[in-house]
């Protein structure tokens, strides 16, 4: 939480450190505070430090006050920062983003290889996930799928009929890189599964030979409490069947990432 009275700016961090807030400071002096450290770049000020967990830092024409909220217990860092939520030229948690989703992906390709022509992503948040499995496969990445950028989030969409058809608008195939493919497509989640399902589909009529599913994260079981629109656990598809039921519903060749690294 971040906030301003009349002469001071307020930073305040969950004693869990739950989500990322870091501390910045520009050429003049002045002190900014961040959720990614991408936007300190963006306003040139320059990283210091994270804001720790439990922590509030007031700033006012005195400079800088720490003072502990509530004592901070073990950390429980939100995994989906990495996975997903954050931009990956932000360092989170002390951890390039970047890295992260590549290792996401070497991990993939050592547990579920498979024999393949091409390395696609889902844009754009599969996309580094996607070059560290090719990279690790020693197979081309190409891209696939293309998005548009006019289109928001499907899976937060209030009814099944308009993220179906926010699929379609929202990512468009390139028959050139998939026709007559086996093709391994990275994506970096399931949240339902009805976006995975129509975009497999997608790559089938565009021509692609096989179609092999790989996702960058453990199945998503349970809905998150604490600031994300997540569905209820029943629509979540991995709450309600496993991988071998997945494969079977979508006739998809599928593989979750088990460990994080």
């Amino acid at each position: 939480m971040v906030f301003v009275t009349e002469d001071k700016l307020v930073a305040v961090r969950d004693p869990f450190g739950f989500r990322p807030l870091v501390m910045g400071r520009r050429s003049n002096g002045a002190v900014v505070f961040a959720s990614e450290t991408c936007a300190l770049d963006l306003i040139e000020a320059t990283y210091e430090r994270e804001v720790y967990p439990g922590e509030v830092l007031v700033v006012d024409k005195d400079g800088v006050q720490s003072l502990c909220l509530m004592p901070h217990p073990e950390p429980k860092q939100c995994i989906f920062e990495h996975i997903y939520f954050s931009l990956p030229n932000s360092v989170v948690f002390g951890r390039s983003v970047y890295e992260s989703r590549h290792v996401f992906g070497e991990i993939l390709a050592t547990e579920a290889p498979v024999d393949c022509d091409v390395v696609i992503a889902v844009p754009d948040s599969g996309v580094v996930a996607a070059l560290g499995y090719a990279a690790k496969a020693g197979v081309p990445f190409q891209q696939g799928l293309i998005r548009s950028h006019y289109v928001g989030r499907t899976f937060i969409e209030p009814s099944q009929k308009i993220r179906d058809f926010g699929v379609k608008l929202k990512l468009s195939p390139v028959r050139g890189v998939l026709e007559g493919k086996r093709v391994v497509v990275v994506d970096d989640s399931i949240v339902r599964g009805t976006t995975s399902s129509k975009i497999v589909r997608l790559l089938k009529e565009a021509g692609a030979k096989e179609v092999h599913m790989r996702i960058a994260s453990p199945p998503i079981i349970a809905s998150c409490y604490y600031g994300v629109d997540t569905p209820s656990s029943e629509e979540l598809i991995s709450n309600r069947m496993n991988v071998e039921e997945i494969r079977e519903v979508y006739w998809m060749r599928f593989a979750f990432i088990f460990t994080i690294g």
